[in-house]
């Protein structure tokens, strides 16, 4: 009889889950497919790599899906169970809560495993597809994968950065900024416009920037040349008000470039063993780039002399006094202040420039290590989702498909939230790897121990009685203090 009635059990699990799970994934590839429209549309992509892109979709998305599902299931089932009065006849037949899901535990529990052999194998494979596949779609175009603020170095041999794009077609540039690496023996053009535009005929290999109101600037020399050598070569300097450049784009439309995988060492391309091993190797490298940088510093700012004298102007024996400058005319003091102001500005930026290095190489360790602990605790998503999701289709007794699946979303929502909160804090530093990866399920899996043991208990959500009762004790006592004052 058990073995029927657990058949029974499971039969009104699955058949919702199969059907909130495709519905779920459905969402999720058409939200990211919408995300990603305006950077892939119009570039005249073959339908095969639009499909190819929908399937990697799908099998990153999967892993997410699953937990919604499984929660979404386990609200519909046992709330259909109690809606239609069934639960109470199997508690009349003294059959107990813990026994009607203790088969969907040990389903849930193969289908946790299963989500982290997925997270394991096939999610980073599926990531270093889609992401790569996405990057090539995105460079049929050039034009429209520019990005402004940041230096653009997707097409070879020019590094390009601007200030804002704008116009109908986005092909409109402001404060543009030119790298030309395109000149022999390591030469460089530097060119600067206020405005720039794009332009490029169907069919043409040739993307054509029309710069206005600008200056270029161009040092000849000699890869193999010194650095005092290079100082006496000669520069070529000039303004313009209107710069064209034509860029070969011919290998951006080709389509057999879009499985290209330049990328390979994003955090969700690796599998677990990899995330240990590159975590291990680049914290050794980040350690030794510290060590090395820091002492650089230190030898550059002589501290071991600052050191000897606490009053920083003392370099030797005499103490260098402000009155120094009057000794110069005004032009000189000018070009000593001037001169001075350039030295200590190029060593800020250098470590400006060495703090952001750290700081970006800092991140991405924590990415790996925080990546490495999520897939461990997402996978257990689907047994901690369940026992909130489980307990609370008892107690609310509703079944269909509207009340459950606003609160399957309300509390995936909230599991989701939790989750990219720890990876923020992670990522800057602010909480351990370790607990940014496990914070929801930490937050979580109490709630849904306590909602398994109210519904054991045939308890509701919350007994606002108790509440009540406990405000009245209160004002009861306060009210006996002040009538004992009074008398």
């Amino acid at each position: 009889m058990l073995k029927i009635f657990d058949k029974y059990i499971l039969k009104s699990f699955l058949q919702p889950l199969l059907a909130t799970f495709f519905v779920v994934l459905f969402v999720l590839v058409m939200q990211a497919l919408w995300l990603a429209f305006d950077e892939i549309a119009g570039k005249g992509i073959d339908i095969f790599f639009i499909l190819k892109f929908l399937g990697y979709l799908s099998l990153i998305l999967t892993p997410t899906a699953l937990p919604i599902g499984i929660l979404l299931s386990s609200i519909m089932a046992l709330g259909n169970l109690s809606e239609n009065y069934e639960f109470a006849a199997i508690k009349s037949a003294g059959i107990s809560l813990k026994r009607v899901i203790r088969p969907l535990i040990i389903l849930t529990i193969l289908l946790s495993g299963l989500n982290f052999v997925f997270l394991n194998n096939v999610y980073p494979w599926a990531t270093l597809k889609q992401k790569n596949l996405y990057l090539n779609m995105k460079k049929k175009k050039p034009a429209l994968a520019l990005v402004p603020g940041a230096f653009n170095t997707e097409i070879p041999g020019f590094n390009i950065k601007f200030d804002e794009k704008y116009g109908e077609e986005e092909n409109l540039l402001k404060k543009v900024q030119i790298a030309d690496l395109t000149l022999s023996q390591g030469k460089v053009k530097i060119i600067t416009a206020e405005k720039g535009e794009i332009s490029t005929e169907e069919g043409s290999k040739y993307m054509t920037l029309t710069l206005q109101n600008g200056n270029y600037y161009e040092e000849h020399y000699k890869r193999s040349m010194t650095q005092n050598e290079r100082k006496k070569m000669p520069a070529s300097a000039a303004t313009f008000d209107t710069y064209t450049i034509n860029i070969d784009i011919s290998s951006f439309n080709d389509d057999k470039n879009l499985d290209n995988e330049d990328i390979t060492q994003h955090h969700g391309m690796l599998s677990i063993k990899q995330l240990d091993s590159i975590s291990k190797v680049e914290k050794s490298n980040y350690d030794k780039y510290l060590e090395e940088r820091s002492t650089n510093f230190y030898n550059i700012v002589k501290a071991n002399k600052l050191y000897k004298h606490p009053d920083s102007i003392k370099v030797t024996d005499t103490i260098l006094k402000p009155e120094i400058l009057d000794n110069f005319s005004i032009s000189n003091k000018i070009i000593i202040i001037g001169e001075a102001i350039q030295i200590l500005k190029r060593a800020t930026d250098r470590i400006n420039n060495q703090q952001y290095k750290i700081k970006q190489d800092r991140k991405r360790l924590n990415l790996y290590d925080y990546e490495y602990n999520y897939r461990f605790s997402f996978s257990l998503a689907c047994l901690v989702l369940f026992f909130i999701g489980a307990p609370l289709g008892s107690i609310i007794r509703k079944g269909g498909f509207g009340l459950p699946m606003i609160m399957a979303i309300t509390i995936f929502v909230i599991y989701f939230f939790i989750s990219q909160f720890g990876k923020n804090l992670s990522e800057e530093s602010a909480i351990t790897t370790l607990l940014g990866g496990w914070i929801s399920t930490l937050i979580l899996l109490p709630f849904g121990i306590l909602l398994t043991r109210r519904a054991t208990q045939g308890m509701g959500i919350f007994n606002i009685d108790s509440v009540l009762d406990s405000i009245k004790k209160f004002f009861d006592r306060f009210t006996k203090k002040k009538s004992i004052n009074q008398l």
